[in-house]
């Protein structure tokens, strides 16, 4: 689906819903603050850390340090890159990142670069520009936004997803050339071999879960999220599933819900384009678990006027939870793809978002 069909397509469906915003405002059900838990094919840890290679991860700062590995570039620069998850689970425990077998899925298809290896040094065929300065301009409501320009572009050979062997696929985003540096990149040490991340808080069944926000299909995630705009990120099978040989797993964000910063429901897209603080989205799947891809299958859901005006907005945190509020008709889809059976048929918006779920906290 082009740009601007798909965010033409969620503008309406927005704006019918934000005629009734002011009118819902102060009047949340407070019986419905209560979030539903989620079923869910993991058990969720008590709380911690899920990337074994992580450093340090910083709740309050919003940041973690990982290490940084160098490779060449296409014309024989320096590219500096990040490794979060292997399709192979020896692999993945000798690396101490995330086994993701779903990335395998994405083999032979556009998503998945090919690259040489001599030694320990990757060859990339495909490399980013660092170069242009990103800009969101919020829309009236906050979000869509009225203009986004990505602050990073993948070229058109260039993926996160990469294979040496064309059977184990690796999470490998490049953070930093000789063009400039991600926007998501607090701090670098290419002599040391560290780089610290932005992250972001949502919610995986209940639970609190800190996330990297690294590569994006298509530009207005990739503005928003400061991520890198990937377009062959969008060739990952698996769009609307979480099954087995799909090689992605959904996102949630909530388009339109409360947006005050001192309002325990906050949450959403327009509260976060606005400066409230995190969209807090909502995840299907968590490391260790058979499911779990970091390719995001965006799945936008907008708060119905009907339920703004009934004072039904609440903290949504959890896959069952967005299930039963889609089958009651309070949220509704704001893309136009493929439905998730699981997610009450919530409709798919045509983007992968590339986001490594790197931790979580106790429920």
């Amino acid at each position: 689906m082009s740009r601007i069909r798909w965010v033409t397509a969620l503008a309406a469906t927005v704006v019918a819903s934000a005629a009734l915003v002011a009118a819902g405002c102060g009047s949340d059900d407070e019986e419905a603050g209560a979030a539903t838990q989620a079923t869910t094919t993991a058990a969720v840890p008590a709380g911690g850390q899920l990337l074994a290679s992580a450093i340090t991860i910083d709740d309050a700062a919003g940041t973690a340090t990982i290490p940084l590995l160098r490779g060449v570039g296409p014309g024989g620069d320096d590219v500096y890159y990040v490794v979060t998850e292997s399709s192979d689970e020896a692999d993945a425990g000798e690396r101490g990142v995330t086994h993701a077998p779903k990335l395998a899925n994405a083999l032979g298809t556009k998503a998945v670069q090919e690259v040489g290896v001599e030694g320990d040094t990757v060859t990339f065929a495909g490399t980013v520009d660092f170069s242009p300065e990103r800009s969101v301009t919020p829309g009236p409501e906050g979000f869509p936004p009225d203009a986004v320009t990505p602050g990073q572009v993948g070229d058109a050979r260039y993926s996160p997803l990469i294979t040496s062997d064309g059977e184990i696929v690796l999470n490998a985003s490049q953070v930093q050339n000789d063009s400039g540096t991600h926007d998501a990149v607090v701090d670098i040490d290419t002599e040391a071999g560290t780089v610290t991340l932005k992250t972001l808080s949502g919610f995986f069944n209940g639970s609190r879960v800190s996330y990297f926000r690294l590569d994006a299909s298509v530009d207005v995630v990739a503005a928003l999220e400061e991520s890198t705009l990937a377009p062959n990120l969008g060739e990952a099978p698996g769009q609307g599933s979480n099954a087995d040989d799909s090689s992605r797993s959904a996102i949630v964000p909530i388009v339109n819900g409360v947006r005050a910063a001192d309002d325990p429901d906050r949450q959403g897209l327009q509260s976060a384009v606005l400066g409230n603080g995190s969209p807090l989205n909502i995840t299907q799947s968590l490391p260790g678990a058979p499911d779990y891809s970091p390719l995001w299958d965006v799945a936008p859901a907008v708060w119905t006027p009907e339920a703004i005006a009934a004072g039904e907005r609440t903290l949504v945190t959890g896959n069952e939870q967005i299930a039963t509020l889609v089958s009651a008709g309070s949220l509704t889809s704001a893309g136009e793809g493929a439905a998730h059976a699981e997610l009450g048929g919530l409709k798919t918006l045509g983007a992968v978002s590339n986001c490594p779920t790197i931790a979580i906290s106790a429920g």
